[in-house]
């Protein structure tokens, strides 16, 4: 098949580089978003998200003719959706925008159409709630339209290169809805495109991330048996590492993003009695945020009325996403236990912390702290230093939550430093220190 128009609904993190892509590689692309800041942003030339090489992108994509953007859907050959599909309070999926974006396009429906959901989804959802709401219309999914779910697979930071390099995985409700979708998205992908059902589609996406998800709950174990055995998980885990069929992974303040921390629920959602190691998984993960603001509590003899310096609020380095991230938690942890909370996220720098205070650079979060708490290891954070720190703080501790200070460097100038998955030496012991 040849497509020569295209409707994407969700201008987010991957909406908006996957409508650039096609419209710089020649489809007629409608790009939509129901927030109509979004909108405006992008009619004034400007991208709303961080990302390496994308402003570029949508402005030659705005330039060439081929892009431009709307509050609503447009007919079209076919249709991507991308919204969002948070998780509620009782960790249940939010579809909530995925049927919206359904019933938006129904009217719009047309035979030979083609509609792709990317939006990351429980088990099912393409065929049980997706082409029911399509087929208001009129139309059958398979037979009159194609369907099909293909779930984005890129990493912020790199997604406008993994968006035409990696593998993509296009699962049909038919056959022939399969085969559309590699039509479509031949256009520009030049990884490999695997075909298979809709289902299968949806649960590969979910498996990726909870893979990743559980072998992380297994390095947060080894850094919580580390502190308890008074041992430094850091050099164990490069140690381990040596061995050729093991990669453990790094451990942390938790786990954030949309991705990660959110994808395991669906298969939770999806058969709870068949899921316990994913759910014990969860559950250590997310406790990580609360163990964390427990040991730096311990270190201080107590939170209230001790200025603290939170560097770092994005969910991982180097990006300005902030959704899910433990960071965040920790940060307003720290403020409702009855600490003076200065943050300073240098990829986001107007973002705020309940309880929290901004700050507009490293040296305004530091001055004056009491302690200093790095939670996320952006490459801007390489001017921490000893020096830096001795100058502006009035304290002198320090908590490393990703193993990335040089402690004899900092034990040196006179600092305190507490290391995440590092513990103190057992009585009669010693621990040994990374140089």
């Amino acid at each position: 098949m040849r497509f020569q128009s295209l409707c994407v609904l969700g201008m987010g993190y991957i909406g908006l580089p996957t409508a650039s892509t096609f419209a710089t590689n020649g489809l007629r692309v409608v790009g939509v978003d129901v927030n109509r800041r979004i909108v405006d942003v992008l009619r004034n030339g400007e991208v709303h998200i961080q990302e390496p090489g994308l402003r570029t992108l949508v402005q030659a994509a705005f330039a060439s003719g081929n892009l431009r953007v709307a509050e609503a859907p447009e007919a079209a050959d076919a249709f991507v959706i991308a919204v969002p599909t948070p998780i509620l309070d009782d960790k249940r999926a939010d579809l909530r925008a995925v049927r919206a974006a359904a019933e938006a396009i129904a009217p719009h429906l047309q035979s030979g159409n083609l509609v792709v959901l990317e939006s990351t989804s429980p088990p099912r959802t393409t065929v049980d709630l997706l082409a029911p709401i399509l087929e208001t219309s009129g139309l059958q999914a398979g037979s009159d339209f194609f369907l099909a779910y293909s779930p984005e697979r890129v990493l912020p930071g790199q997604i406008l290169r993994e968006l035409v390099e990696n593998a993509r995985v296009i699962g049909g409700v038919n056959r022939a809805s399969a085969e559309a979708g590699r039509d479509l998205y031949s256009t520009f992908v030049r990884g490999e495109i695997v075909l298979t059902d809709a289902t299968t589609a949806e649960m590969v996406k979910l498996m990726e991330n909870t893979f990743r998800d559980v072998n992380i709950a297994v390095a947060n174990e080894f850094a919580r048996l580390a502190e308890h055995l008074g041992v430094d998980v850091w050099e164990a885990i490069a140690l381990a590492n040596r061995h050729p069929r093991v990669s453990v992974l790094r451990p942390g303040p938790g786990v954030g993003g949309h991705c990660i921390s959110v994808d395991p629920w669906f298969l939770v959602e999806a058969a709870p009695e068949a899921t316990p190691l994913i759910q014990a998984a969860r559950g250590v993960n997310d406790s990580q945020p609360g163990r964390v603001v427990d040991r730096i509590d311990r270190a201080l003899g107590g939170l209230k009325g001790r200025m603290i310096a939170v560097l770092g609020l994005a969910y991982k380095a180097d990006v300005d996403d902030l959704r899910e991230s433990p960071a965040v938690e920790v940060a307003a942890r720290l403020a409702a236990a009855g600490a003076e909370v200065r943050t300073f996220e240098p990829h986001a720098p107007a973002t705020t912390v309940p309880g929290g205070i901004v700050a507009a650079s490293l040296e305004t979060a530091l001055d004056r702290a009491d302690a200093a708490v790095l939670l996320v290891d952006h490459r801007a954070f390489t001017l921490f230093s000893p020096a830096l720190a001795g100058e502006k703080m009035r304290g002198r501790f320090v908590f490393d939550g990703r193993g990335v200070l040089r402690r004899p460097e900092w034990e040196a100038a006179g600092f305190h430093v507490e290391v995440l998955g590092v513990g103190a030496p057992p009585v009669g012991g010693e621990v040994r220190r990374r140089e």
